[in-house]
């Protein structure tokens, strides 16, 4: 829609992690929307003032961050530190810094930016090329390893925070972040062009940040190359290894793949980039094939949660329906990866689903990474802790990403990075706009401001499903779409004249409110139980707990005791005075025996009686604990 000559689509890239040339719904920047309240807010509030700063103090106590001073002064490989991976950690720091230095123009963090990048640029070299891994000598050569080097990927993240910086600042041609990304990106084109190296990365991420390049840029080398990388993957032409050529996507090509397999952020990284690449060339049959892929592993291989990855054992995707809660991989980067995938395909096809996906991962794999404090993150989310953890030194990495309880920092620590980036740029998930009007995708009290509308949108969500929009300026005629999750059966949505509507799961649209007129959507967030598909083995005949997008867990710090033994009733979940989420449950008393089998199950049962459960995404905040998503459910016939 076009009103007094002002576009509701923004013609800028300023704030926007994905800009598309071309879709269905175009996003809003963080200079159009930003969250002021509630959930999310509060979550933003942690990240600027404690989690980017554990991160980068985490990063220079590991050496990360130094590796470049030791590149530059010579001293490199004899005192270099960590993971052939660990520079890309300090460039989704950077990523994190420009996001949030876009958010609220922090002068203090800008500074602090400026020196990081600093240090990282001194060390690129003449013709470009930038990793403290390889090529020097004492060290394997350049791109002597792609199958584990992760040379390109770790390239990936410098662009990424590069495009980032390109949307954040005034200045894009002068700033130096931008410009070393730049430089390494035209070197990554040169060895790996048409004519050069024909093999792919085994940890995709350069093609996403690739394509994003060629958005800021209009340079079209970028987005050749990475159509490059995207076409040679799954002709085995990287080196198999012990996992399967599957475990990095090279074991067929993507236009042929029907299911996510394999590591799984591996695999939805590779899926955000081909998605990205169809877009821009506008190439119909890879939009289907990745559309096709993800949506199968939606119905398949997603845990509740919204959680990806069921094997430990390479970080993978299980097979269809095999998603043991107790043996959850769920890796935080995958959930992020999947919020990346979904929404983009959600700006293209204008699917509910793939914004449900995204709500779903935010509110129980996003959220719950890191601690009350911001300073401990969870790596893996299982959806069922058998033993009580122990209490992590908070001066001391973990060495296991399986943590049963959130820890400071990882030897491996591509989790609490990914997490700052994200939370620095979620207020851009939220809307988006086309010629017609706006859509609302994600809930949160926010302002919206594109062209000549300015909403201001109240709520308590998701503990609360009644969402306000008001106009505060508004063109005489636009639309109002709004998203009603897929689990709102019974959503009411109250136009601008008084009239209520019955609104189905899906994208209903009203006429917009004009200037002092609010639009009400009423979403039912009352507790409800849910079952899995029957092929579900792992959880047949359990049901758990759900309250609008929160997904609920029985936790041993309320039960009094360990919850193996825990056995809810049919009874309905409900809210009690206070906004607790409360079950009728039993603990049962079960006898040890020599032999487990051929006993009968339960010796005693114990006394009914009201057991709080707390949101998934606030499990094991207050210490040790047993836990589980799904419950032994008595009492009710099961479909």
């Amino acid at each position: 829609m076009t009103t007094r000559g002002t576009s509701l689509i923004p013609t800028a890239q300023r704030g926007r992690p994905v800009v598309p040339t071309r879709a269905r719904w175009q996003p809003l920047g963080l200079d159009q929307v930003r969250i002021t309240d509630g959930f999310w807010a509060d979550l933003q509030d942690r990240n600027a003032r404690t989690m980017i700063d554990h991160c980068e103090r985490w990063i220079e106590r590991m050496g990360w961050a130094g590796n470049f001073d030791a590149a530059v002064q010579g001293r490199l490989p004899g005192d270099r530190q960590g993971r052939e991976f660990s520079d890309s950690e300090v460039y989704k720091l950077l990523e994190a810094m420009s996001w949030e230095v876009g958010r609220t123009g922090d002068p203090a963090l800008e500074t602090r930016l400026l020196a990081l990048t600093a240090r990282v640029a001194a060390a690129q070299e003449p013709d470009g090329y930038l990793n403290t891994m390889f090529g020097r000598p004492g060290q394997g050569a350049r791109w002597s390893d792609l199958e584990w080097g992760h040379e390109l990927y770790c390239a990936g993240h410098l662009i990424q925070a590069g495009v980032a910086r390109a949307r954040s600042v005034d200045d894009r041609a002068s700033d130096p972040l931008v410009r070393v990304a730049l430089r390494l990106a035209d070197h990554v084109c040169g060895v790996f062009g048409a004519d050069g190296d024909q093999r792919v990365c085994g940890h995709p991420e350069i093609e996403v940040a690739l394509v994003e390049l060629f958005r800021v840029t209009g340079d079209r080398r970028y987005l050749d190359q990475a159509r490059l990388f995207v076409d040679r993957r799954g002709h085995g032409v990287l080196a198999d290894i012990g996992l399967g050529r599957s475990y990095f996507q090279d074991d067929e090509p993507v236009r042929e793949s029907t299911v996510l397999r394999g590591h799984a952020v591996r695999a939805l990284y590779l899926a955000s980039g081909a998605a990205d690449l169809a877009v821009e060339d506008d190439d119909a049959d890879l939009l289907a094939a990745v559309i096709g892929q993800v949506r199968t592993t939606l119905a398949r291989r997603t845990y509740l949660t919204g959680g990806m990855g069921a094997h430990h054992e390479g970080e993978s995707f299980g097979q269809d329906w095999e998603l043991p809660p107790d043996r959850s991989y769920s890796e935080t980067c995958a959930g992020i990866a999947s919020v990346m995938t979904n929404h983009r395909l959600l700006l293209q096809t204008a699917d509910p689903r793939h914004a449900d996906a995204v709500e779903r991962t935010l509110f129980n794999v996003l959220a719950a990474s890191p601690s009350a404090e911001g300073t401990a993150f969870f790596y893996t989310n299982p959806l069922q802790q058998r033993v009580p953890g122990e209490v992590p030194d908070p001066t001391v990495p973990s060495p296991r990403a399986s943590s049963s309880l959130r820890a400071p920092w990882f030897h491996v620590s591509c989790c609490p990075t990914n997490v700052t980036r994200t939370v620095a740029a979620l207020a851009s998930y939220l809307a988006t706009a086309d010629d017609h009007g706006v859509q609302l995708h994600q809930y949160a009290p926010a302002t919206i401001r594109t062209g000549d509308l300015d909403l201001t949108v109240t709520t308590g969500y998701p503990v609360d499903g009644r969402i306000e929009i008001t106009a505060v300026t508004a063109p005489d005629e636009w639309t109002l779409t709004l998203r009603i999750p897929s689990w709102a059966t019974g959503a009411v949505l109250t136009g601008a004249d008084g009239a209520e509507l019955a609104v189905a799961p899906g994208y209903p649209a009203v006429p917009g409110p004009r200037a002092g007129q609010t639009v009400v959507l009423d979403l039912p967030v009352h507790p409800r139980w849910t079952v899995a598909d029957p092929r579900m083995d792992a959880v047949r005949g359990q049901a758990a707990v759900e309250a609008g997008p929160l997904v609920y867990a029985l936790e041993s710090t309320d039960l009094g005791a360990d919850v193996a033994a825990a056995r809810a009733t049919g009874d309905a979940p409900r809210r009690d005075a206070d906004g607790r989420v409360v079950i009728r449950a039993r603990v049962d008393s079960i006898p040890s025996h020599d032999w487990p089998y051929g006993v009968a199950e339960v010796s005693e049962p114990g006394e009914l009686r009201d057991v709080t459960l707390v949101p998934y995404h606030a499990w094991g905040n207050r210490g040790p604990s047993t836990m589980r998503v799904w419950l032994p459910r008595e009492g009710v016939q099961e479909a």
